[in-house]
């Protein structure tokens, strides 16, 4: 293969001096050569082709760090990754159009119905819980390290949505700022403090019965709720707050995180009902009096 100066590359691979120079401090695309005395950086020829799949992969506004992996991996498992990623791309475009036309309509002055919103009783519960402050990237990388330990060591199940497991938000989560999150299993009440034994790592507690108001919503490609679904979700149960206050003088449910917190409840068992959802969905809950 030929070698080349990182200018003729350059003008070869339409990248920018720039754009290499950072490609190859991030590991991404190095240099087959650098010369010692003058710091002149060589490529070979070959990498003009690797250089094109890295244009290509920026276009799909894929991380520097990711576009490194991609490199490295083999091409089948490359394909499948970019074509996952393409697909949680459509899926968070799609999000991203709902919450559009919601705000048109709302700045509008139109009223816009996002999701059927449903109540339910949920009794006393027995619940192994670990609490920690996250942020929003952070708050399902908490859930896995949930289930991790879960799946280490199982615990008995518990049919329908009061069995499922769920994470309580006491406070608002966003890419701004962390608040803390709360990841809670049920457990059967005669079982509660043996299991507990076994879990030390998890706190035991026991939640009130209480009523809620809760939104099912699709699980993404990756097993979670993106953050646009969840804004609709609750603001499709604040407009179906609002109704409840002025039809039944008296009842009142709160939008923000209170004494129980908001909750999202996922993989639970049972069948479909006017209380539960299927397994691939979670919904979105908030408690009230």
């Amino acid at each position: 293969m030929k070698e080349i100066g990182i200018g003729e590359f350059a003008r070869r691979s339409r990248l920018s001096l720039k754009a290499l120079r950072l490609y190859d401090e991030r590991g991404v695309l190095v240099p087959s050569r650098v010369d010692q005395a003058s710091g002149y950086r060589y490529y070979d020829t070959a990498q003009l082709e690797e250089a094109r799949v890295v244009v290509m992969l920026r276009q799909l506004q894929l991380p520097l760090a990711v576009i490194k992996e991609l490199l490295a991996c083999d091409p089948a498992d490359a394909a499948t990754r970019i074509a996952e990623h393409w697909r949680d791309a459509e899926t968070a475009h799609d999000a991203r159009r709902e919450l559009a036309d919601y705000l048109v309509n709302l700045l509008s002055g139109k009223r816009s119905v996002m999701y059927e919103v449903a109540t339910r009783e949920m009794p006393e519960r027995s619940l192994l819980c670990v609490k920690r402050n996250v942020d929003e990237q952070g708050a399902w990388a908490f859930g896995k390290e949930f289930i991790a330990i879960l799946r280490e060591r199982p615990l008995p199940k518990i049919e329908g949505r009061a069995g499922g497991f769920f994470c309580i938000y006491w406070g608002w989560v966003s890419a701004d700022s962390d608040g803390p999150v709360e990841w809670c299993r049920p457990v059967p009440d005669a079982e509660a403090n043996a299991l507990a034994e076994r879990y030390p790592e998890l706190t035991l507690r026991t939640e009130p019965a209480h009523r809620e108001a809760f939104v099912a919503l699709p699980l993404g490609p990756g097993g979670g709720v993106s953050p646009v679904h969840f804004q609709l979700a609750m603001e499709s149960l604040q407009a179906w707050a609002q109704e409840q206050e002025q039809e039944h003088e008296g009842e009142r449910l709160s939008i923000e995180p209170g004494d129980l917190g908001l909750r999202l409840t996922y993989f639970a068992t049972g069948p479909v009902t006017a209380t539960s959802v299927p397994d691939d969905y979670c919904d979105v809950a908030v408690p009230f009096a």
